[in-house]
């Protein structure tokens, strides 16, 4: 029996540095660079950095990366800090070569211990230097180089990135004295940049995308955006939020930033202040306290969270041992816990039923955190009945429509994907379901806050990524991390589909507009 045929081993991607200046050169091909990568050398200035475009296309590269040291143009850019280009410009704005991939080498360098900025990063003619740096820096650049904007067209459609170390910006620029000391620092500086580099052109392919629907924000979370957005409005800032709004640090640092306030707890809000309660639901005890310090409250609770909270009240007035299924410590679980101190037990796992003591086993009743994975909650279930035969559920699940129809999605994606990216903060339960439900279908996956988190060895040999987020991720995410793994190489992106969401729900009476103010 003759044997299978044996595969050539994947061609690592062929890499062409352009790099200025004869030391910076030097400086980058002695990084660990990815095996046969060509230095090209171009010469300082745009004109001769033009005329080595032949030199890169003539290399027949995959990828093209420039690497070199660069004056910094912004307050934040200090010298030896890292800046990865997202576009770069000539001084009258033309942009002449884009940078999607900048996030995910910014993100490689970032583990390596590097300051790293991303930004506009615009070349000119003649080293610039005084008011010439403020008006460029006007632009909304954040360095300045004489090469990068001629040399982005030799890179034509394959993955181009710019790589700079900053040596002087405008509160210290260069002096004589500065000049080798801070040269030969940068120079180090683009020594460690290799890792990342070879990384980011092992990750070089082309690939299928494929964009689980429904995903990202549901209507329980866009309400409760809305709500502080909309207190905002009314009653101007501070407007404090009792712990986080929803559970994703974008949103919380966008809201803060319009002047939220997230505490705690109650006693770090002044007397006879507006406080917002979070999507996640309060238990009646902070209620209490909210009206012993005259607090005017809007409740952002999720209505989905709100109806276990009263299958919680209705169950334990009855008499029932409440069992709640669910992770510890997660806000939601403790406000339903809450409703009925010392008659509600947390089940954390199946294994944990066996344990369980009931005063009367025919008057048990189970309850759900509405972010669990749908399969996990049903294990658990299954041995309540075999423990409780009398056991009741509440008359509607309790799991939300948009966990399970995200983790339905997730299912969509994971049969034909080899890699799974999951958007969303790590203390976002419906987030974090996500990733298990797919490593539970065998295919990996990683939850990632944002692109800059998505490490690029997991995509070495990657032909087909699944891509989903969260109930409370914002969808500008997905889109940017679409966008960072298209600039990889060719890439079809496409959608799979398990239906459309069309819920919504009325905002709470403190927040509403008059129907004159509705469009």
């Amino acid at each position: 029996m003759k044997g299978s045929p044996v595969q050539p081993a994947p061609r690592t991607p062929r890499l062409v540095v352009a790099a200025p200046l004869r030391l910076e050169g030097f400086a980058i091909g002695r990084a660990d660079l990815p095996p046969g990568t060509v230095i090209v050398r171009t010469g300082m200035g745009p004109d001769k950095a033009h005329r080595a475009n032949r030199v890169v296309r003539d290399a027949r590269p995959d990828a093209v990366a420039v690497v070199g040291l660069a004056g910094g143009l912004t307050v934040e850019t200090k010298p030896g800090d890292v800046v990865v280009a997202s576009e770069v410009r000539l001084a009258d704005g033309t942009v002449t070569g884009t940078c999607p991939t900048a996030p995910l080498l910014a993100g490689e360098l970032r583990r390596a211990g590097l300051r790293v900025h991303v930004g506009p990063v615009v070349s000119v003619a003649q080293v610039a230097v005084g008011s010439a740096r403020a008006e460029l820096a006007a632009t909304g650049a954040i360095a300045v180089d004489m090469e990068s904007a001629a040399l982005a067209p030799g890179a034509g459609t394959r993955p181009f990135a710019v790589i700079r170390v900053i040596v002087d910006t405008p509160d210290q620029p260069l002096g004589r004295i500065d000049l080798v000391r801070r040269g030969v620092a940068g120079l180090r500086t683009i020594n460690q940049l290799g890792p990342a580099i070879r990384a980011w052109v092992e990750a070089v392919s082309s690939r299928r995308l494929l964009l689980a629907e429904p995903r990202a924000f549901c209507a329980g979370v866009e309400r409760a955006i809305e709500v502080v957005e909309r207190a905002l409005e009314i009653h101007g800032a501070p407007v404090y939020v009792r712990k986080q709004i929803v559970h994703n640090t974008h949103v919380v640092a966008d809201l803060a930033s319009r002047g939220a306030v997230f505490v705690e707890e109650l006693d770090e809000v002044p007397p006879g202040a507006t406080v917002v309660f979070s999507a996640h639901g309060v238990a009646p005890a902070i209620w209490d306290e909210a009206g012993e310090r005259d607090l005017a409250v809007i409740d952002a609770t999720c209505p989905l969270v709100e109806k276990v909270h009263a299958e919680a009240r209705r169950f334990t007035a009855r008499g029932d041992t409440v069992l709640l299924i669910g992770h510890s410590g997660h806000e939601e679980v403790d406000g339903t816990l809450g409703e009925a101190p010392g008659r509600i037990q947390l089940v954390e796992s199946a294994a944990a039923v066996e344990d369980l003591e009931v005063a009367d086993p025919e008057r048990v009743t189970y309850l759900m955190q509405t972010t669990l994975a749908v399969d996990e909650a049903e294990e658990v279930v299954d041995a309540l009945r075999d423990r409780f035969p009398a056991v009741v559920g509440p008359g509607s699940a309790d799991i939300c429509y948009a966990t399970s129809n995200r983790q339905n999605a997730v299912r969509r994606v994971a049969a034909e994907a080899e890699l799974v990216l999951v958007v969303g903060s790590e203390n976002s339960s419906n987030s974090r379901r996500l990733v298990e439900v797919s490593e539970r279908d065998g295919v990996a996956a990683h939850l990632v806050e944002s692109v800059e988190d998505v490490q690029l060895d997991w995509l070495k040999g990657v032909r087909t990524v699944g891509i989903s987020a969260g109930a409370s991720a914002p969808p500008l995410l997905v889109e940017e991390l679409t966008a960072a793994l298209s600039g990889l190489g060719s890439a079809s992106v496409s959608v799979r589909s398990v239906g459309s969401e069309s819920i919504s729900f009325h905002l709470p009476k403190e927040v509403r507009r008059p129907l004159s103010e509705r469009r």
